[in-house]
């Protein structure tokens, strides 16, 4: 199979898909790589780090969606790329398609085989394409919420760990999955007191047995969030429904209790957004207020490391795009259940009911389409 590996064109994001040395795996299994030029740069590899591993250096994003049958980014197509995909197109990327109709519908005409990350599952129900990438999100919401607690940020001028005789900042975090646990470690790590809010008691429990002892998790409910907003110098919305628009946590209402030159991260900016006042940012213009509190919700926070960013998803990416090279997305589907709940639009049809639901759109199972 002709593999195409897109330079990201989304504003500030540096990350790439595949890094050379996941080129010469997918070399070894037979296949033809082509790699935009300069496609690597922001992450810290170049064209002939890319030649070396066996890739064909291509010239332009037409040529690589010219010539592919799969073609593999980190963000979302973009607009300017839908008439450059192909009817029976394989694109495997980060879609989150439940916060796009402009995008679902795009790719409802292109009729491509669209296989998203994000909801690719394994057997016991994790989502191994996003937990990297959550992974470093996580870490990076309580690093900016520190941030931009400096009052030269907008902040409260609040130091997040605080110093002997005097508190540290209070810190709630609402979802105890990848991001908001990796959250609430950075947070406590930087000596937070810390409320990590979950629907889950059994998850509850799993957290009170490995959370420092600064860490208080907490059953998460509208009465909770209302209070503990109040308390919060910052707040971080670490929530995810899978494949479906995050749900609006922290309303207008709320934010009007809230402490002048507080924080909000919404992690979930990528699913639409879990506070009633976020819109999506970018790394250029990171924050804004709304009723004197900060909000960060920048919808590719990763790219800001994209080194660290683009070898993690490497990792985790690769052999799922083995497969689907190896096999065909049909096929690769039929033996991979994974894989199988990676597809959300084939040929024309939603066959992700998450999708389908948030544009009134048919839904089509996705065993009539295998």
């Amino acid at each position: 199979m002709i593999v195409g590996i897109l330079k990201e064109i989304k504003v500030e994001e540096n990350r790439v898909c595949m890094t050379p040395a996941g080129v010469e795996i997918m070399k070894d299994n037979g296949h033809q790589v082509l790699v935009e030029t300069s496609a690597g740069v922001g992450s810290g590899f170049n064209d002939e780090d890319y030649k070396n591993a066996g890739a064909e250096i291509s010239p332009s994003a037409a040529d690589v969606y010219a010539r592919s049958e799969m073609v593999m980014h980190v963000k979302e197509p973009q607009p300017n790329e839908f008439p450059m995909i192909r009817e029976g197109q394989i694109v495997f990327t980060y879609f989150h398609f439940a916060a796009g109709e402009e995008l679902t519908r795009a790719m409802i005409d292109r009729k491509a085989i669209c296989v998203t990350y994000e909801t690719i599952t394994d057997p016991d129900g994790s989502l191994p394409l996003l937990t990297p990438m959550s992974e470093v999100a996580g870490r990076m919401a309580a690093l900016e919420a520190a941030k931009y607690l400096e009052r030269s940020q907008g902040g409260r001028g609040l130091l997040m760990g605080g110093v002997p005789g005097v508190a540290p900042a209070t810190v709630v975090v609402i979802g105890g999955g990848v991001v908001g646990t990796h959250a609430a470690q950075m947070a406590c790590g930087l000596g937070a007191k810390v409320y990590l809010l979950d629907m889950n008691l059994t998850r509850l429990r799993y957290l009170s047995e490995v959370m420092p002892k600064n860490c208080f998790p907490l059953m998460s409910s509208p009465a909770a969030i209302r209070d503990l907003v109040q308390e919060a110098d910052v707040v971080i919305g670490a929530v995810l429904l899978h494949g479906a628009k995050a749900p609006k946590l922290v309303t207008r209402d709320m934010l009007k209790t809230m402490k002048p030159g507080a924080v909000l991260v919404d992690v979930a900016i990528d699913q639409g957004g879990c506070f009633e006042t976020s819109k999506a940012t970018t790394h250029t213009d990171p924050v804004y207020k709304v009723d004197g509190v900060v909000h960060y919700c920048v919808a590719n926070m990763p790219g800001a490391v994209p080194l660290t960013s683009t070898m993690a998803l490497t990792n985790a990416t690769l052999p799922y795009a083995v497969k689907l090279a190896n096999r065909g997305w049909k096929q690769a589907a039929v033996e991979n259940s994974g894989i199988k709940a990676g597809l959300n639009v084939v040929a024309g049809q939603v066959c992700y009911a998450g999708v389908a639901g948030a544009f009134g759109l048919d839904y089509v199972s996705v065993d009539t389409l295998l």
